[in-house]
């Protein structure tokens, strides 16, 4: 499967971006996550649609002018629309997962014109809990931990907040040697994004207005994640219920082939009015 490479000027930085495939667009997006996690989908799905994947603002690739600059959904919102607008697309649909999801939700938002179906998949949108004090104060703790004591006891906060025990493969850092990127990533994480993704407040009116399809993913293995009580809460608030995906919060990367094909069975679902299943 050939993949183009580009980069694109965005306000206050630059993004890098990865196109393959043909067919209808599908953007795929993460948050912190970059492109190269959605490669095995991507492949999966490319003889389907013209797949773009891209690394979000300040990740891997993606370079700032102003490096302590803070990463929001609405300012990854724009990033996305300037994609579109680079490929010279109207709209297209969409997968976005964790801080990704509420990069397309804002999306759906600010610009509801720019997308067709929007599959936010686990979106982590703390202000929907009835604990929801606790749980930002618990955001901020991690935060803390970060400027404090340094990465290992950000991610160890983080991990467990979550909803992963201590036994969670790739948490053992003897098994798991972080890469100079994975520490720059996960340094503008928890300095610059993960407080501005998971305090995020919805504009839950707008959204059920506006003519985007929004179906909520959730992993069929994410039962003890928080990311779980907060995919059922936005359902619950549209009227919805979770669509099932395989694996748990990272599905599409454990399993490729099925999310891809999950996904495509979702997307296929065609027409769709608003008040249908």
């Amino acid at each position: 499967m050939t993949t183009t490479t580009r980069t694109l000027a965005v306000p206050g930085g630059r993004l890098y971006y990865e196109v393959r495939g043909t067919g209808p667009l599908l953007l795929l997006a993460a948050s912190p996550m970059g492109a190269d996690v959605f490669a095995p989908m991507a492949d999966a799905l490319a003889n389907r649609y013209t797949v773009v994947t891209h690394d979000p603002r300040g990740i891997g690739r993606s370079r700032l002018d102003d490096p302590a600059q803070d990463s929001t959904p609405d300012l990854r919102a724009d990033d996305v629309a300037a994609l579109l607008d680079e490929l010279e697309a109207d709209s297209a649909d969409m997968f976005g997962t964790s801080g990704g999801a509420l990069t397309g939700l804002a999306l759906a938002v600010r610009q509801p014109g720019r997308l067709r179906t929007l599959v936010a998949h686990e979106p982590p949108l703390l202000r929907l809990l009835p604990d929801a004090t606790a749980q930002l104060a618990a955001v901020e703790d991690a935060v803390e931990a970060f400027h404090r004591d340094g990465l290992g006891a950000a991610w160890q906060r983080f991990m467990e907040q979550a909803g992963y025990d201590a036994e969670h493969p790739g948490e053992d850092a003897g098994e798991y040697e972080p890469s100079e990127q994975d520490l720059a990533d996960g340094t503008r994480f928890f300095g610059h994004e993960l407080w501005h993704t998971t305090s995020y407040l919805l504009d839950i009116a707008a959204l059920a207005a506006g003519p985007v399809r929004v179906v909520i993913g959730l992993g069929v293995e994410s039962h003890k994640l928080l990311t779980c009580r907060t995919s059922v809460a936005l359902a619950e608030e549209l009227g919805a219920t979770p669509a099932d995906y395989p694996g748990e919060h990272t599905g599409f990367l454990d399993h490729p082939a099925a999310f891809a094909e999950a996904l495509h069975a979702e997307l296929d679902r065609r027409p769709w009015t608003r008040g249908s299943s």
